[in-house]
């Protein structure tokens, strides 16, 4: 794998992603709008999960979901984050593992990226993150000089500003949706607050993702006591594939 080009878009949105919960392990999607091939150029994300991680019907919904509107947006998933709840653990765990591999197996030059709790302060000089690429059937550290984000002072500045002003509130994650389906988990209002604050030197990397399509709409009634300890009827995008399959490994190991 070559160079992996991360937007200030996508790394504001993982930042305010783990500081939002955190208590808690978040995780999301990595998202690119260029074309497969090259460098991985990583223009977005998708928060997902901040509770139950390894819950897999939720998992599921939430990939089918992203992939459909990936579809739509000409956007593809390129990998995939997470924040553990201990600040001082940045290693993937078996939950990152097994999405990551999931998603290597439509993405050959997939990325995992830890976010390392223990290096989020303002003030730190480099980005708080831990990539890994897949070599054979394993995922091995990146080397960090192959790791590029532009205007790294003003992206650090911009998550600042919002988690300074409280506008790291709007920030939706697929859990959120699920509690409250009016809400948009493709962040819109979020991704223009973050537009408005960088700069015309940065504009250029933080070109809003396309976020137009008709999608037609079906309807999941999804129960689980251990998730939410109550019934959901879920409003979801029409499945394209399915990335994860709801397979007894999966439910055992994740």
């Amino acid at each position: 794998m070559g160079e992996v080009e991360l937007s200030c878009l996508a790394y504001v949105k993982m930042y305010l992603h783990a500081c939002l919960f955190p208590r808690c392990s978040v995780n999301g999607l990595l998202l690119s709008s260029s074309p497969a091939g090259g460098a991985v150029c990583v223009t977005d994300c998708v928060p997902l999960l901040h509770t139950h991680l390894p819950l897999a019907p939720i998992t599921q919904l939430a990939l089918t979901q992203v992939d459909v509107w990936c579809a739509q947006t000409q956007q593809r998933i390129v990998g995939y984050y997470q924040a553990n709840a201990c600040v001082s653990d940045s290693s993937p765990t078996p939950c990152a593992l097994k999405i990551a591999d999931k998603i290597a197996e439509q993405c050959n030059n997939a990325v995992l990226l830890m976010i390392d709790g223990g290096k989020m302060s303002p003030d730190y000089r480099v980005p708080p993150i831990v990539m890994y690429e897949r070599k054979d059937t394993r995922w091995t550290l990146k080397d960090k000089h192959t790791i590029m984000l532009r205007q790294w002072e003003e992206t650090r500045d911009i998550a600042s500003q919002l988690l300074d002003s409280g506008d790291h509130s709007l920030l939706v994650d697929f859990d959120s949706h699920l509690d409250d389906i009016t809400r948009d988990w493709t962040n819109q209002k979020l991704n223009a607050k973050i537009a408005e604050l960088a700069s015309p030197a940065n504009a250029s990397s933080i070109a809003l993702p396309p976020g137009g399509g008709t999608v037609s709409i079906v309807t999941f009634t999804w129960s689980s006591s251990t998730a939410r300890g109550r019934q959901q009827n879920i409003n979801s995008l029409s499945i394209n594939h399915i990335l994860l399959e709801n397979s007894p490994e999966w439910r055992n190991n994740g």
